[in-house]
């Protein structure tokens, strides 16, 4: 008994030690290769902590984007949003390889009026120049609290206080302080292939944070290195920091990713341990902005990779 109770203790204390590892978007697909001149693939999609098992929130599907072999748009199929995961298909009905992934931008910060902080971006609350100014005209106070939080006031009766907003940054006032925006934008990618491999879709935009294969994605095998070169606007992004992690967790002890980093010229050697599907993942920010009023610019991509067995 007394045993049983000190394991019982000690598994506690590790739970409440361990870092906590936030949930992470990913998407999967049935396969990445196939023979055929008519194939399908299935893709599942979903937000969890361990990558590849659907525990925690579907991935919305409106923002999946298909682009075929000539690098013209594509379109998914037989699309399903359950509790945990959503999942579609896209028919492969052309000779090549497909990319499928999802692009998404936004901008966020806060700014204040008269002391009091509002958000960009999120629910929206009424505007700062409620008092009566237009946005951007000569603001006056944010209203007083409405009966749902709106801004500023309770969500509830005694509940905390809701956090007033807008949706934009042309609605921030002339005589906002404190401003801070931030500019965002992240892509996940992956591709399938069929029959021959070909690169079209992976022809760089040369804005924001890409991937271009150097070691082609129907390519990878495990035991063997491939070079995947990232850019950022067009040009090497030298000493990118870059998170490779084998799926299966919920079969290990460890999660057992590799922390990498690409060269001056912007290419990441991978030897791939076993084969598999691999989830890949690299943010990074800097001052480049388009936005007006922002002064920071952050970039994700991740990208699922499949790796054969040699």
């Amino acid at each position: 008994m007394r045993l049983k109770t000190k394991l019982i203790l000690a598994a506690g204390l590790i739970a409440a030690t361990a870092p906590a590892i936030a949930h992470r978007q990913w998407m999967v697909p049935s396969a990445t290769i196939f023979s055929g001149k008519d194939d399908w693939v299935t893709v599942d999609a979903a937000i969890s902590n361990d990558l590849f098992f659907p525990d925690h929130f579907p991935m919305q599907l409106d923002g999946v984007k298909v682009w075929q072999p000539d690098g013209q748009p594509g379109k998914i199929e037989n699309g399903s949003t359950g509790r945990y995961r959503s999942t579609f298909d896209v028919h492969l009905d052309k000779p090549g390889t497909w990319k499928i992934g999802t692009l998404s931008s936004g901008v966020s910060g806060s700014f204040k009026v008269d002391g009091t902080e509002w958000r960009v971006g999120g629910r929206r609350g009424p505007p700062p120049a409620a008092a009566g100014a237009a946005p951007g005209g000569p603001a006056g106070a944010p209203p007083a609290a409405g009966p749902q939080g709106g801004a500023g006031g309770p969500s509830g009766p005694g509940g905390p206080q809701a956090r007033p907003s807008v949706a934009t940054v042309a609605e921030i006032p002339a005589n906002a302080t404190d401003v801070k925006i931030t500019e965002s934008s992240g892509k996940y990618e992956m591709f399938v292939t069929t029959g021959a491999p070909t690169d079209a879709v992976y022809k760089p935009a040369n804005k924001g944070l890409e991937m271009v294969p150097v070691t082609h994605p129907a390519e990878l095998v495990a035991k063997e290195t491939a070079k995947l070169k990232f850019l950022v606007d067009g040009k090497p992004a030298a000493n990118l920091k870059v998170t490779v992690i084998p799926g299966g967790k919920r079969y290990r002890d460890a999660e057992e990713g590799m922390e990498l980093t690409t060269g001056a010229d912007g290419v990441l050697a991978v030897t791939w341990p076993t084969a598999g599907m691999y989830w890949l993942n690299t943010t990074t920010s800097d001052k480049n902005v388009t936005t007006p009023r922002a002064t920071d610019r952050r970039m994700s991509y991740p990208a699922t990779l499949e790796v054969m067995a040699p």
